[in-house]
C-alpha cells in the first residue's frame, strides 16, 4: 500500500444507561480511524484522482475493515455501519471524497458484512482535534430509525494541513430504549391520515 500512514487509531465506547434507564444489553459502538498524508497535497489542482484511487483505495478498504472487524469481536456483530473523512487545511474536500467514495474501498465493508444499505457518510474539513462525527445507519435497513446514530471522536494531533483522516465506525445494536418508530410506520399512518 503506497498511502503513507503515519498513525491508526481506535475508539471504543460502550452505552449501559440512557435516559436513566439501565438496559439489558448495552451498545457497543467502535470506530477505527486511519491518519494519512494526502498524496495530492502540494500538486497544486489534480484533475485525475483516479490514479491514486486505483492504486490505494482497495488496500486501505481491505486492512480497515478487517481491524475494525476485529475490535468489535466479528463480522456478524455489526449491525449499523458508517464511514468518515476530514481532510487538512491544504488538501481539498474531494481528497477526502476521492478516498471513501468509491466502491474500491466500501465494498470491502459491505461484503464483509453482508450488508444492503449504502454507507452513511461525512466529509469536511478540519484541523488537529477537530471532531469527527461518522453517522450510521442499520446494514440492511435505511429506514431502520432505532440504528441512526453517530459515534463522535477526535484526535488531538490530526490533521495535520497535508493529512487525511479516513475512518469507518460500526456498532452492534442501535440507540438504548428507541421509540420513534420507523418510516414505514410514518408512511402508514400519514396514508391513513389522507383517507380521512
Amino acid at each position: 500500500m503506497s498511502f503513507e500512514i503515519r498513525k491508526i487509531v481506535s475508539y471504543i465506547e460502550e452505552t449501559f444507561i440512557e435516559g436513566g434507564k439501565a438496559s439489558d444489553k448495552p451498545v457497543t459502538m467502535v470506530g477505527l480511524a486511519v491518519v494519512m498524508k494526502n498524496p495530492w497535497v502540494g500538486n497544486g489542482f489534480v484533475e485525475d484522482l483516479k490514479p491514486q484511487i486505483r492504486a490505494n483505495c482497495s488496500d486501505l478498504g481491505a486492512m480497515m475493515v478487517e481491524r475494525l472487524v476485529g475490535l468489535i469481536g466479528g463480522a456478524e456483530k455489526i449491525e449499523a455501519y458508517g464511514k468518515a473523512a476530514v481532510v487538512g487545511a491544504d488538501g481539498e474536500i474531494e481528497h477526502a471524497s476521492a478516498v471513501i467514495h468509491t466502491l474500491r474501498f466500501g465494498n470491502h465493508y459491505r461484503e464483509a458484512v453482508k450488508a444492503k444499505s449504502y454507507l452513511s457518510f461525512t466529509n469536511k474539513r478540519g484541523g488537529p482535534g477537530t471532531s469527527i462525527q461518522i453517522p450510521m445507519m442499520h446494514k440492511d435497513d435505511e429506514g431502520l430509525r432505532s440504528h441512526y446514530i453517530t459515534l463522535e471522536m477526535q484526535i488531538e494531533d490530526a490533521p495535520r494541513a497535508d493529512e487525511i483522516v479516513v475512518v469507518l465506525g460500526c456498532a452492534d445494536g442501535g440507540r438504548l430504549h428507541p421509540r420513534i418508530g420507523n418510516r414505514y410506520i410514518d408512511l402508514e399512518e400519514l396514508a391513513a391520515e389522507k383517507a380521512q
